[in-house]
This record gives structure tokens, C-alpha cells and sequence, in this order.
């Protein structure tokens, strides 16, 4: 059998897979930490180890998201955003668009019938159209952020954000916090301001189904239930969505072997 690795280098984290003809085999996620290169290094041997694999029956290895020098063991670098693609089409081949949402970023990628990437749209660098919007929130509200999705749930009347700068949001949860709106309702205002800031990505392109959900975000049953309502769709989940792109790499490095 033939083995396949792909690592994708977040700003945050660091995810990585091995595939066995064309299967899961093993997965790993970490803190990136300071020094991206030796954490794409360290992930690498910690994957091996966990497959039991000796390096030399790695066949390929494709590298994606931050860019660093000096991987001996990668065989090759790829766009993230064409990572993603081939990762999310793998798992749900209908699937025409994929809503990307990670830590300082987020964006929309329209797919073809093949998985191949048509068009894009990025939010803008700010942290009100990624996820980091929702760890400052949770943040002033002294909620775990694992615990998010399930609270805002429980909104009665979710508040409405005036703005949709980070900075600002920051000061208005502040306030709503001070005028004692409950938790729920700020988390489910925070979810439902990011779902319209992904809707104008998506606005940019059309909504073309189906469409699907990856990153970090997808993890969040409050911002899926806030776009599903926004947007009038179902969005297909998949199992572990921070390991989407680092997938995709794996299976583009089984594409080029072959």
C-alpha cells in the first residue's frame, strides 16, 4: 500500500493526515506556535509515529497554508484554498461551495463538477469576518469557546450588532454585557453578525448548491444554525472540519504520484 501525507500551517494550529489508498489513516492537530517550521516538523514525525510508518514509505508529501523553507520530508507546496477544494470534494463530491472559516480568516470557494477551483472571495483582514471575532467574545464573556455554539442556541433575542469592526464589537459586547443582555443573546448576535459578513462573501459569488462548511467554524453549531438561516441552506458537515484542507493536500499528493 501506498501512503500519502499533506500538513496544512495555520496561524494558530497545525493539522496534518496520512492516507491509505486514498483513506484517513491517521491525523494529528497542534498548536503552531512561534516557529512554523518546527512545528511542521515536529507534526510530521508525530504522525509517523502514530501510523507506525518509517519515513521512506511516505510516497508524498504536500505542504500548504504559511509558507516555510527547509522541509526535507515535503515533496511539494500547494495553495491552500485548491487544498481545501480537493479536501471537501473527497468527501461530499456534490458540493459546489465551500465556506471556509479559520482563526484570522474566512473565505467562499465556488468548486466545479471535477472539485477544481472556479472562483473565490476573502474576508477583508479584520477579525470580524473570522473566527477570532468569536474568540473575543467569548473572551469577554468568560465562556470556553468549545461551549459557544451550544449556548447562543439557548437566545431568546439575540442582540444586533451596530458595527462590524472587531475593535468596536469588542467595546459594544462590553456595553451589552454592562446593560446586562444575557450571554446567549450577545453570543447569538456575534454568530449572526459573522454569518452576514459571510453572506456578502457569498453574495459576491452566488450561492450555488450544495454547499458545505470547513475550518474552525464549522465546529460551531451556533454560526452553522446562524448561517443555515441566513443563507436558506443546508450546510454539509464533515466529520473533522480543521482537517479539511490538511486532506486535501494529502490527496493532491497522491494526484501527483500517480
Amino acid at each position: 500500500m501506498t501512503y500519502f501525507m499533506g500538513i496544512d500551517i495555520g496561524s494558530t494550529s497545525v493539522k496534518g493526515v496520512i492516507i491509505k489508498s486514498g483513506r484517513l489513516l491517521v491525523f494529528r492537530q497542534q498548536p503552531s506556535g512561534a516557529d512554523y517550521r518546527a512545528a511542521a516538523v515536529g507534526l510530521s514525525s508525530q504522525l509517523l509515529e502514530r501510523a507506525g510508518l518509517a519515513s521512506q514509505q511516505i510516497a508524498g508529501t504536500v505542504i500548504t497554508g504559511h509558507n516555510v523553507t527547509g522541509l526535507a520530508f515535503a515533496s511539494k507546496k500547494a495553495a491552500d484554498i485548491r487544498c481545501c477544494a480537493r479536501g471537501i470534494s473527497r468527501l461530499f463530491p456534490e458540493v459546489r461551495t465551500v465556506i471556509d472559516i479559520q482563526a484570522l480568516s474566512s473565505r467562499v470557494i465556488q468548486l466545479s463538477d471535477a472539485g477544481r477551483v472556479i472562483n473565490f472571495a476573502t474576508s477583508e483582514k479584520c477579525a470580524a469576518g473570522s473566527g477570532r471575532f468569536l474568540e473575543i467574545v467569548a473572551n469577554i464573556l468568560k465562556v470556553d469557546i468549545k461551549e459557544i455554539g451550544r449556548l447562543s442556541l439557548k437566545s431568546r433575542r439575540p442582540i444586533s450588532f451596530t458595527t462590524s469592526c472587531a475593535v468596536f464589537g469588542e467595546a459594544e459586547v462590553i456595553s451589552r454585557v454592562a446593560e446586562g443582555a444575557a450571554v446567549a443573546d450577545i453570543l447569538a448576535g456575534a454568530h449572526r453578525a459573522l454569518a452576514d459578513k459571510l453572506a456578502a462573501l457569498i453574495d459576491r459569488l452566488g450561492l450555488e448548491p450544495s454547499c458545505a462548511i470547513s475550518g474552525g467554524g464549522g465546529l460551531d453549531s451556533g454560526l452553522r444554525h446562524s448561517l443555515e438561516e441566513r443563507l436558506g441552506v443546508t450546510l454539509l458537515v464533515p466529520e473533522r472540519p480543521r482537517l479539511v484542507t490538511a486532506l486535501g493536500a494529502a490527496i493532491m499528493a497522491q494526484e501527483m504520484a500517480a
